[in-house]
């Protein structure tokens, strides 16, 4: 199966850690957030993945060939000239995902206990154009689903700005996003935006007329590992669970 990794990003919350290296080759207990996230990805079935790069990419190429690639099918999908985000990052790689299959995405600094076997089938079953991880936690911006875990919107409570794309206002609850999803390719001809743009807005443009999921893994162990305070505590849960 196919997957991507966002390592994209600058990783500017984790300085100084990242002001000579990506957020990518950020260590927790001797591994690289980047090693940790393809020994994720392949112990759950996903062996052909596609890694996009900006920030020191030349020090993630080294790194992967220094590794051999893991033994892996790894391509890079280069945004060194331009960070692309979210949204423009996969478009800019939908050339890998030619079989047809739904793939997964997964951001590099994600530390977590989720089945990916199971939300991926949960996605097959569903018939989804996408499914979105998602957990009941404190942020700043949620995604807002329906009883039955179907997207209808977005808000930002520290700003006020909210985006209802349905008719749907009331009983609404707030989820945050895990960072990982998965997706059909067909999603890519539906996709009009070009250059730099996030997901989000791609979802919110799509959701009044395609199904967009969401899979609650609010029972699971979930760390955002961008912030240096959470490095600590994914460190605690490795050496314990060694």
């Amino acid at each position: 199966m196919k997957a991507m990794i966002f390592a994209a990003g600058l990783g500017t919350r984790l300085k100084p850690l990242t002001d000579n290296k990506p957020k990518a080759l950020v260590e927790i207990n001797g591994k690289t957030l980047l090693e940790l996230a393809i020994q994720k990805l392949v112990n759950q079935g996903f062996n052909d993945i596609i890694i996009n790069v900006h920030h020191f990419s030349e020090m993630i190429k080294e790194f992967l060939l220094a590794k051999n690639n893991f033994n892996l099918n790894i391509q890079i999908s280069d945004e060194t000239d331009q960070l692309l985000d979210t949204g423009g990052g996969l478009k800019h790689a939908s050339w890998f995902f030619d079989d047809g299959k739904p793939f997964l995405v997964y951001n590099v600094d994600i530390f977590t206990s989720l089945d990916l076997q199971k939300l991926y089938h949960q996605h097959i079953s569903s018939k989804a154009l996408a499914t979105l991880a998602v957990r009941n936690r404190k942020t700043s911006r949620y995604f807002l689903f329906d009883n039955n875990l179907r997207l209808h919107g977005w808000e930002n409570i520290s700003s006020g700005e909210k985006k209802l794309i349905t008719d749907q206002k009331e009983n609404l609850k707030r989820l945050a996003f895990s960072g990982i999803q998965v997706l059909n390719p067909e999603i890519f001809k539906w996709i009009n935006q070009t250059g730099k743009f996030s997901i989000v807005d791609v979802y919110l443009n799509l959701l009044s007329n395609h199904l967009i999921m969401g899979f609650d893994h609010s029972d699971t162990t979930w760390l955002d590992v961008g912030r240096p305070e959470n490095i600590a505590l994914a460190e605690k849960i490795i050496s314990k669970n060694s």
